[in-house]
């Protein structure tokens, strides 16, 4: 697995991709040999300069496609995936990267239709992506389906309860889609892509500790501080590793890519099929050494 790998002869999207984790992936995906690259992001002016920055990086055969959507919006959804399709023909990889945090604060104080808003944005335009390209993906039984998770989905976020609440549904909605689509050729998996020096954690940061809370305000401060956060390429390789055939099998996995040796996994594809390794599970107490909880 150390050799470089390669996505020539695939077409890619990527969600959220003026910025941060987003951008870097496209980065990585240009650098890796993609052959058609769309994105998208809803504030015009940034996609704009991310995609000239991408466009200087590509080579004269790589074609790039940006366009400035709503993924809360149903019919914009709709809108793009048809034309990236229209476009390139044949779409390989999806990778839903767009997300935010939503309101901040305890649940009796934020705003109900922020609340909304975050949910439509991390799951409903991730699922949305899923719903248009699946029908195509499946019509050339061939697709990746890269889902960024983030940490709410494996931990309590008090005082960010939209965001957790949206990357958990959206891990256990990715789960869900791998076993549906055993038989297509179709992998469908999550990154954690660990705690990132970006615009959330800014976010975080200027919300205060009365906001958000003292414990997890004050790790972020020292996360900044001690610059103790992960580089987006780490992240960004593992997209082009699930984007790429070296990870075909490997499907329904919620991975670290900071923490798991996911080079390795091909070697273990039926270990993998046959464990609920790296998934999102209920602990019992049998599982922690206790016997007075379980039947």
């Amino acid at each position: 697995m150390n050799t470089p790998l390669s996505l020539k002869n695939k077409n890619a999207v990527i969600t959220g991709a003026s910025q941060g984790l987003g951008l870097e992936i496209a980065r990585h995906f240009i650098e890796s040999g993609v052959s058609n690259l769309a994105i998208c992001a809803r504030d015009k002016s940034v996609l704009d300069d991310a995609t000239a920055e991408l466009m200087q990086l590509a080579n004269p055969q790589q074609k790039i496609m940006s366009i400035s959507i709503d993924l809360a919006d149903f019919e914009q959804v709709n809108h793009f995936c048809k034309k990236i399709i229209d476009e390139f023909n044949q779409m390989h990889v999806l990778v839903n990267n767009a997300g935010v945090y939503g309101p901040k604060g305890s649940i009796e104080s934020v705003d109900w239709h922020e609340w909304q808003n975050a949910l439509a944005i991390n799951l409903n335009g991730s699922v949305l992506m899923c719903m248009n390209l699946l029908p195509h993906f499946k019509e050339n039984r061939c697709g990746k389906i890269i889902q960024i998770s983030g940490g709410g989905a494996t931990n309590p976020m008090p005082y960010l309860t939209a965001y957790a609440i949206s990357k958990t549904a959206i891990v256990r909605f990715i789960e869900s889609l791998a076993g549906e689509l055993k038989e297509f050729n179709i992998d469908a998996n999550c990154i954690a892509p660990g705690l990132l020096n970006t615009r959330l954690l800014d976010e975080a940061l200027n919300a205060g500790s009365e906001t958000i809370g003292k414990d997890f305000h004050d790790r972020m401060v020292q996360s900044k501080l001690t610059g103790n956060t992960t580089p987006l390429s780490i992240g960004a390789a593992l997209a082009v590793f699930l984007a790429s055939d070296a990870s075909n099998g490997i499907t329904g996995r919620l991975i670290s890519a900071q923490w798991d040796n996911w080079r390795e996994w091909p070697n273990h594809l039926e270990e993998l099929r046959d464990s609920d390794l790296y998934t999102l599970r209920r602990i019992t107490g049998k599982d922690r050494g206790q016997t007075w909880g379980d039947k």
